[in-house]
């Protein structure tokens, strides 16, 4: 079986272009925000999420371009939710192309937060720490649905504590008081949809296994 070291992705200028874009876009949404408080709030762990990227790729944890792909979007779909809040987000095509009576500009983003499964089993894999195919899928689909239940919980904290149009346009509900529960099922759709891609990817990337001989 080839090392870890062999199976790591090399350098690439895609990863790069992707952190560029996300600086670029969170220099020009810094200006002017709906609200300053919940765009700090909202910003936090979008920042720690890309700090802590750059740090492993620069240390030889990377991963695949489409790892890549599908993570940035919670970032660039986060900046700009904090730069508006996520109720006010301009999102009426969307929301008019299914008949939404609310903005789900946030809910398409929590969605995307289940993206972060593809990264993980792709790290599985290449280090061989889970063995069993059915562990291997199910621990990202585990670890998505721990942190969207960690976030619930962060943002009810935070808009009881903040109160006022802060604690709301933070907390998102929009009214709904499932909110929290359709929050959390879109983090595990997403986790599902990108487990499903994952094993797409494997199923046409991995060489066949040999005939044996009559």
């Amino acid at each position: 079986m080839p090392s870890s070291t062999l199976l790591t992705p090399p350098p690439h200028w895609f990863p790069k272009l992707l952190l560029l874009a996300y600086v670029i876009l969170f220099i020009v949404l810094a200006i002017n925000p709906a609200e300053r408080g919940t765009w700090v709030a909202e910003n936090l762990p979008i920042v720690a999420i890309t700090a802590a990227l750059a740090v492993l790729y620069a240390r030889g944890v990377r991963f695949s371009n489409l790892a890549y792909l599908l993570m940035s979007v919670l970032l660039f779909m986060h900046t700009i939710g904090g730069h508006y809040t996520f109720e006010k987000v301009p999102f009426a095509w969307f929301n008019n192309l299914f008949g939404f009576k609310r903005n789900m500009y946030d809910r398409v983003a929590h969605f995307s937060v289940g993206f972060y499964a593809f990264a993980i089993i792709e790290l599985i894999d290449r280090y061989q720490v889970i063995r069993n195919r059915v562990v291997a899928y199910l621990f990202p689909l585990c670890v998505i649905g721990t942190v969207a239940m960690a976030y619930e919980l962060i943002e009810w904290v935070y808009a009881e504590t903040a109160g006022g149009d802060a604690g709301a346009a933070f907390l998102g509900s929009q009214g709904d008081i499932w909110d929290a529960q359709k929050d959390m099922l879109a983090d595990t759709s997403g986790a599902v949809f990108a487990l499903l891609l994952y094993w797409l990817r494997s199923s046409f990337t991995e060489p066949a296994a040999p005939a044996r001989a009559a």
